[in-house]
């Protein structure tokens, strides 16, 4: 499969046919635009779109009546590919603010080059039940410097609703967590996602996440899912080439806070 049929199955599985990311949430498909509510905190906002130049601002701002009217934020999650082709600059004038644009990077787990190692001293636990989501959520704030509330309640319920569908894991030095990530298994697709990779201050450059990468790729590809799927960004991105993944476009978070 070459790079433009990949991606066109991406946007078919996980955007257009895009399936609600936890317990109360739901998916939903109206006027040309696929979008997920969910109970706060949990994520809100446009998977995929098919408009054009003609009905774009019209969707916009129908989108903005519907989610303003839950009385939620959202955001328009924007491929470099999607159309019309000003789609961002429309946003932008509609009142979005736009965030750090990210590279969609898929690679084939089966072709993935895995031989990596933990450094000495460091071990990887697998997240199971609270104590573990509250190891994660210490690492999201310190190497990410953000609020990690939605975190907890998104993978505590995950876990506890539909724990076939995640797989969470912390790299503990001694006693304390220094890298965490998870992934997300779609069913009756092939794609795994991986998300929320990140390795505290003080403890980078030393492989940790490279590795945390390749366990996730050993348990997607023991589960039967072909390919692995990230927003990466910028200091993400050539640790993922060097790993095998492919970047096929960008992403763009455009968030609408009323």
């Amino acid at each position: 499969m070459d790079n433009v049929e990949l991606l066109a199955l991406f946007d078919r599985d996980l955007r257009e046919g895009a399936r609600p990311d936890g317990p109360g949430a739901r998916v939903e498909r109206t006027g040309g635009v696929v979008r997920q509510v969910a109970p706060a905190p949990g994520w809100n906002g446009v998977v995929w779109s098919a408009l054009d130049e003609a009905g774009a601002d019209a969707a916009i701002a129908g989108q903005i009546g519907h989610y303003t009217g839950l009385g939620l934020d959202f955001e328009w999650k924007l491929y470099g590919h999607d159309r019309p082709a000003d789609l961002g600059r429309r946003l932008v004038a509609a009142g979005f603010t736009p965030g750090p644009e990210e590279t969609l990077m898929i690679g084939e787990a089966a072709a993935l080059a895995l031989d990596t190692a933990l450094p000495e001293g460091v071990r990887v636990v697998p997240v199971t039940g609270p104590a573990g989501v509250d190891l994660m959520a210490d690492v999201h704030e310190r190497a990410f410097g953000a609020d990690s509330s939605w975190l907890r309640h998104q993978l505590l319920a995950r876990l506890s609703a539909d724990p076939g569908t995640v797989v969470a894991v912390v790299a503990m030095e001694g006693d304390e967590p220094v890298s965490a990530a998870r992934m997300e298994l779609v069913p009756g697709t092939p794609f795994a996602g991986l998300w929320g990779g990140g390795t505290v201050p003080g403890r980078r450059g030393r492989g940790i996440y490279r590795t945390l990468v390749a366990h996730r790729a050993h348990a997607a590809a023991a589960r039967g899912y072909r390919y692995l799927q990230v927003d990466a960004s910028s200091q993400s991105r050539p640790i993922l080439e060097r790993l095998g993944f492919v970047p096929l476009t960008t992403t763009t978070p455009y968030v609408y806070a009323p």
